[in-house]
């Protein structure tokens, strides 16, 4: 972590946000909070944790990368 403001620091969440933004925010008109909360944690657990690749899996989404483990563990069975 760098100074208070630091743009290193930030990016990441801006990034977040704004794709947030665009999915889900922007999308259409919200009726209700709770409406818009189901959306948001919906978009988050469908699209942005299933579809971002992620470093630490090798730049797997985490869909391919359970694909991958779950065909291994399978045939060493």
């Amino acid at each position: 972590m760098g100074r208070v403001g630091a743009a290193g620091d930030n990016a990441a969440m801006e990034s977040f946000f704004a794709l947030l933004q665009k999915n889900v925010l922007n999308s259409r008109r919200w009726g209700s909070r709770q409406e818009l909360r189901l959306a948001i944690v919906t978009w988050i657990e469908r699209t942005y944790h299933r579809r971002r690749r992620q470093r630490v899996l090798g730049r797997l989404t985490p869909v391919e990368f359970e694909a991958i483990m779950t065909t291994r563990a399978a045939s060493a069975a």
